[in-house]
């Protein structure tokens, strides 16, 4: 209230930066109020430190349980000129600022090894009594929650006093981390309490909480606005933690695109290569190189990958770049665990889109599959189920026709499945040689689909195989894509015209598995 007798309540649990920040404040003229291990830390690197004990007249105890649960420190955090009559009488000073942040309870229920009683001892109760005080006071007192805001505060603070403005802004930020706090506690207590359906994956109530990353130029249409948020701790092999390494910023389009190009091409452990056109896969390819697989990718459909998202399971080489520079193609995003210095030379000088290509890197990408709430606004709602991220057990598909697949055939059909997968429903594809030739996505009809996906293929694959994400209703599907050749059929099965679909393959000789799973992706 008062730059005459300067003070400030500092007592954190994350120490990174402290030292220096209070150091700052001291020689502005803070006199500093700390608790226990800060006040060691302060000590340590030679400030002079009023215990907050010394000030109450008040031990802590309960192992630190009680510590600035005091009306002498709660009141020098409330008070205001109104109240400096009672604030004297009762010995009560003011401070000016509150350095504080909370127990670190959200990294203590990460780890594996928590138990319930570590989780309730990293419950911070002063902390947030004091944050709450300080930003209820704001026009009074700053309060400071995050090492991130300790600059700023410096020099705001080397100009005089905190401006009403910023005080608002920092108790924003403090009313914000509290109700996060909060909302952490109040998870984990659901969470160990279970469900009355024993089912914790989804919660009585969902809250979620992301941060805004950055806002787009527009969203799917330029009258459309868009922002990406993310998650506090994105998985590792996702584009929201993926670093971007050249090109214009990222469109809402393209973190559509690119999230889909990374979820297909993480299915492959072999070198592969997928392009992603308006969320479906265009082009795929498995091979015994990064180039080959590129190679199969791009021949899959070259009309389609003009202006196409790209992802590789391997870094990127010069063979690889020299490749996609051709006058020819036109390349918007690249997602990869790396690219060679060579490559990135030939990407970002060679092409007449090398200033605008956005070049990723993921370097997380050959981490397991996580599972994770997968979740779809809807009007006035949200739709939530568990991710499709399940492993596929061969154990359980089933030969339903006479013949049996070749070897070749199931290499392929391993493949075809594999993307069908990431296709938008009715899905239809068309494989030969691990490459895509053909693809069928989101027809009304299946039969559509695979007419499709056959025109694709014609006159330029023999004998391929085909999956399909749904069974077949009808024959008819099975029957048009025999007459394009196919020879090998995969799908859920599951239709009670299951018997028709069969006959349909044993009459030319075709070999058809069951997966008994379905993979619609609406």
């Amino acid at each position: 209230m008062t730059t005459n007798s300067r003070r400030a309540l500092v007592s954190v649990s994350d120490k990174a930066g402290l030292v220096t920040f209070v150091q700052g404040l001291v020689a502005l003229g803070f006199e500093i109020v700390s608790t226990g291990g800060t006040a060691r830390t302060l000590g340590e690197a030679g400030m002079n430190v009023t215990d907050v004990s010394k000030y109450t007249g008040f031990p802590e105890m309960m192992d630190g349980r009680v510590k600035t649960l005091h009306p002498k420190v709660h009141g020098g955090l409330l008070g205001r000129p109104e109240d400096a009559k009672v604030m004297e009488e009762h010995g009560i000073r003011p401070f000016e600022l509150v350095v504080c942040n909370l127990y670190p309870f959200e990294q203590t229920i990460a780890r594996a090894d928590c138990t319930v009683e570590q989780a309730i001892e990293n419950i911070d109760i002063g902390g947030p009594s004091m944050i709450r005080s300080a930003a209820k006071n704001h026009a009074y007192v700053g309060v400071v929650t995050s090492p991130d805001q300790y600059n700023r505060v410096l020099e705001e603070l080397r100009k005089g006093l905190l401006s009403s403005e910023f005080r608002r802004e920092l108790a924003a930020a403090a009313f914000e981390m509290t109700a996060r706090y909060d909302r952490a506690i109040a998870d984990y207590m659901a969470k160990i309490l279970g469900s009355p359906r024993e089912n914790v994956n989804f919660p009585p109530t969902l809250r979620l909480e992301f941060k805004c990353k950055q806002t787009l130029r527009y969203g799917e249409n330029p009258h459309q606005q868009g922002a990406l948020y993310v998650e506090d701790s994105p998985d590792v092999a996702s584009v929201a933690a993926s670093e971007q390494l050249h090109g214009k910023e990222l469109s809402y389009n393209n973190l559509l695109d690119l999230d889909a190009a990374l979820r297909l091409v993480r299915e492959f452990s072999d070198p592969a290569a997928v392009v992603i056109k308006h969320n479906n896969p265009c082009g795929g390819g498995i091979g015994d190189t990064i180039f080959e697989a590129w190679e199969r990718a791009y021949a899959g459909d070259p009309v389609s990958a003009f202006g196409s998202v790209l992802a590789f399971n391997c870094p990127v080489d010069l063979a690889v770049a020299e490749h996609l520079c051709d006058p020819e193609r036109f390349i918007e995003a690249i997602i990869a665990p790396g690219f060679e210095p060579a490559a990135i030379e030939a990407l970002t000088t060679r092409p007449k889109w090398k200033a605008n290509v956005r070049l990723l890197r993921c370097a997380g990408m050959h981490t397991a599959q996580q599972a994770f709430m997968d979740m779809r606004r809807i009007s006035g709602g949200m739709l939530a189920q568990t991710s499709d991220t399940a492993p596929e057990l061969e154990g359980d598909w089933k030969l339903v026709t006479t013949r049996a697949p070749t070897d070749f055939e199931m290499l392929d059909l391993r493949f075809a499945w594999a993307v069908v997968k990431h296709v938008k429903s009715n899905a239809i594809v068309f494989a030969k040689d691990r490459m895509l030739y053909g693809v069928g996505a989101g027809q009304m009809s299946r039969v559509d689909s695979v007419e499709i996906a056959a025109s694709k293929c014609r006159g330029r694959c023999t004998n391929p195989v085909v999956a399909g994400d749904a069974f077949f209703p009808f024959r008819d599907g099975v029957d048009k894509a025999i007459a394009a050749g196919a020879t090998a059929f995969i799908q859920p099965g599951g239709s009670r015209n299951d018997a028709d679909a069969i006959a349909a393959c044993n009459e030319a000789g075709a070999a058809m598995l069951f997966t008994g799973r379905r993979h619609f992706r609406h």
